[in-house]
């Protein structure tokens, strides 16, 4: 893939009207476009399929974890908008119930493994022993067993998952930031190039683009740095 196929920008705003000024300032430096919360409960979603129409690529990242039958047709649902990628947390029913909801589309659906926001103390809290390393392995493998696209970790797990992955799973990082950036709420953070020398095959960005002065520089920027990889 070509660095423009793996930047995804995160729609971290607040309102449908405020993602649109920001997508047609970046036009065609950026094809595709990560959907939260935040803008998913705000008008989002039905931007989600606008943006599909458009030709753009579309992550829609609602972290689904419920019964396994609300799953399955949740994740149905979420293929016939037409989206590239949503996201599972990696909990093994989770992901083979998302798996067959997938099946026969081209949505490719990405476990979530530990936030990148979580250290081991913040799993240690939760009333998680297990190594912060070792349970981002274990929960791979599962969501590899389970049939999942791909991943969703910090890029600082990025060569643990992709020895187990090979090359064919995405292993898409959020907490990307530039070099010298604030991280923000991020506690486990790398830089776009870092990320990707990392075995990274899709890097989210949100804040560095968004909050800029200047998000298409910003944007262009670290597509440069992904380039020089």
């Amino acid at each position: 893939m070509l660095a423009d196929d793996r930047l995804i920008v995160g729609l971290d705003l607040s309102g449908r009207a405020e993602a649109e000024r920001l997508i047609e300032t970046l036009g065609d430096t950026v094809s595709f476009y990560k959907i939260g919360y935040q803008l998913g409960f705000s008008g989002g979603l039905p931007l989600a399929g606008e943006l599909v129409r458009m030709g753009k690529k579309v992550f829609l990242d609602l972290k689904l974890n419920d019964i396994a039958n609300t799953v399955e047709k949740g994740v149905e649902a979420i293929a016939a908008i037409g989206v590239t990628m949503t996201t599972v947390h990696a909990y093994p029913q989770v992901m083979r119930a998302a798996a067959r909801g997938a099946k026969g589309s081209s949505l490719c659906v990405l476990g979530v493994t530990v936030m990148t926001s979580l250290t081991q103390d913040d799993l240690r809290e939760a009333g998680i022993e297990i190594p912060l390393e070792d349970l981002v392995a274990r929960r791979t493998v599962q969501a590899r067993e389970a049939g999942l696209g791909g991943i969703v970790a910090s890029a600082a797990e990025a060569r643990v998952i992709r020895a187990i992955t090979g090359p064919d799973m995405a292993v898409v990082t959020p907490g990307i930031r530039p070099a010298g950036a604030d991280a923000g709420d991020q506690k486990r953070v790398v830089t776009p190039a870092d990320a990707l020398r990392a075995g990274a095959s899709h890097l989210v960005v949100a804040r560095p683009i968004v909050a800029a002065p200047d998000p298409l520089a910003a944007a262009q920027a670290i597509l440069s740095d992904m380039r020089g990889v």
